[in-house]
């Protein structure tokens, strides 16, 4: 454990900023009125309602959730945000562009192609939807610097890519070709991209494309280029993840894979989510084990008979990563993107104990579970020659997500930050403790009451 307080890493202007917004989420009084007023300003068409017209309510935004969360109007408001992230000691950043659409389940079955509505229609969707998400990406691409990730969703390019993803068709020419340059772009700069997962209606969708992209950039034997994007809560989930597994295998990938644990409690269907918050939690620890190990464990055999047919038959030889029961496992990338504490710490256990054979990453949203961030960091610089040497020579990597764009475009991924906050009481709660117990460390260090 580092010998002072992890949060003595933040400024003291992040440590009041951040006791305020888990105050509010926390509190069952504040909160739903605050949901109520930014799911207004995340939805609403009228000026007096939108922050990047009206100035007074940008201000306030700007100065409390949006600093909390996002990164910046402007690139050079983004790079100063990940220099100072970067000076405290992170490792780098997660960045993406805030522009989305997030769909009702009738407008998800109600989409219709552009290009069904006559070429005039698709010239707009390419000119107005695909051609600025396509210029926003690659800009975030090259905000980034090398080792750093950039998340991409497919949403913000518009109509098009959300009706190809709906009826799980390729992206259409213009879209496609968009992707491949952006894609080129972030292998040039070394720099990684998270395809994120989004909501069930279009997620299968969202991993063909991943599979098909993963095919043509990870082709370096244990580093990615292109992540997926999975999402523990979702009882499909073990089986997804292990035919893609099997994918990567059987085509010479490597599979980059970010866990999460779901982020549209909100909008999927409830029956496709595990039924308690304890069985969320067993399937994330589980998978990440598996992976960080690179083994086929239990979480991926007894989920799907036909799953475990594919691995079985696999060979029978063991190769490198082969477990006791099965044959070699794939390549392999993995980002730990958790903000529960306990599943940190059995994930950060395995790679101190030197049992990781994967590339791993730690990562946790900007303005969230700052205190388990700062705990990854500290123990990073408290790394003894010993310990660096069980893990291969490598310290942990620790990441924060961020978006940038105006402050009306971050609306909805505040929202569904607000949201996630709601979900997740308890560790809200914990978050807020930490801010103030901090803050009176502070007070106590600068009358002289402890060191």
């Amino acid at each position: 454990m580092p010998s002072h307080a992890p949060l003595s890493l933040l400024p003291l202007s992040m440590i009041v900023r951040s006791l305020f917004t888990t105050t509010v989420s926390s509190s069952p009084v504040l909160l739903r009125p605050s949901l109520r007023v930014m799911s207004v300003l995340a939805h609403s068409s009228n000026a007096f309602f939108n922050p990047d017209r009206n100035p007074v309510l940008r201000w306030f935004l700007k100065k409390t959730f949006y600093a909390q969360f996002c990164a910046g109007e402007r690139p050079e408001e983004v790079r100063q945000t990940i220099r100072r992230l970067k000076d405290i000691g992170f490792t780098g950043v997660i960045l993406g562009y805030a522009k989305e659409v997030v769909l009702s389940e009738t407008q998800a079955r109600g989409l219709a192609s552009c290009g069904g509505d006559g070429p005039e229609a698709a010239a707009d969707c390419i000119k107005n939807e695909i051609v600025p998400w396509a210029e926003a990406t690659e800009t975030t691409v090259k905000l980034a610097q090398p080792g750093d990730f950039v998340a991409l969703k497919f949403t913000g390019a518009g109509r098009q890519a959300l009706y190809s993803l709906s009826e799980r068709l390729p992206p259409p020419p213009a879209l496609a070709e968009a992707i491949d340059r952006v894609c080129a772009c972030a292998a040039e700069h070394g720099v990684r991209l998270l395809f994120d997962a989004e909501q069930a209606a279009l997620q299968p969708g969202i991993d063909d494309w991943t599979l098909d992209y993963m095919r043509r950039y990870n082709t370096e034997p244990g580093r990615a280029v292109i992540y997926g994007t999975y999402q523990a809560y979702l009882k499909s989930t073990p089986a997804t993840l292990a035919r893609h597994l099997v994918a990567a295998r059987d085509g010479g990938f490597t599979l980059g894979v970010k866990l999460v644990r779901g982020a549209y409690l909100g909008s999927d269907p409830r029956h496709l989510i595990h039924d308690t918050k304890a069985d969320t939690d067993a399937a994330y620890d589980a998978i990440a084990a598996s992976m960080l190990r690179r083994q086929w464990g239990d979480v991926f055999r007894s989920r799907s008979r036909s799953r475990k047919q594919e691995i079985g038959n696999a060979g029978e030889g063991e190769g490198a990563g082969a477990g006791a029961e099965g044959p070699p496992f794939p390549e392999a990338s993995l980002v730990v993107a958790s903000h529960n504490a306990e599943s940190v710490r059995r994930a950060r256990a395995i790679c101190e104990a030197g049992e990781a054979k994967i590339d791993v990453a730690f990562g946790q949203l900007q303005g969230m579970a700052d205190e388990i961030s700062c705990e990854l960091v500290s123990a990073k610089k408290g790394t003894t020659t010993a310990a660096a040497a069980r893990q291969g020579g490598k310290t942990l990597q620790t990441y924060k997500y961020l978006v940038w764009g105006s402050t009306g475009e971050c609306m909805k991924y505040l929202l569904r930050r607000a949201y996630e906050n709601r979900d997740a009481v308890q560790r809200t709660r914990a978050g807020r403790d930490a801010m103030w117990g901090e803050l009176v460390r502070r007070a106590k260090q600068t009358v002289g009451l402890t060191s």
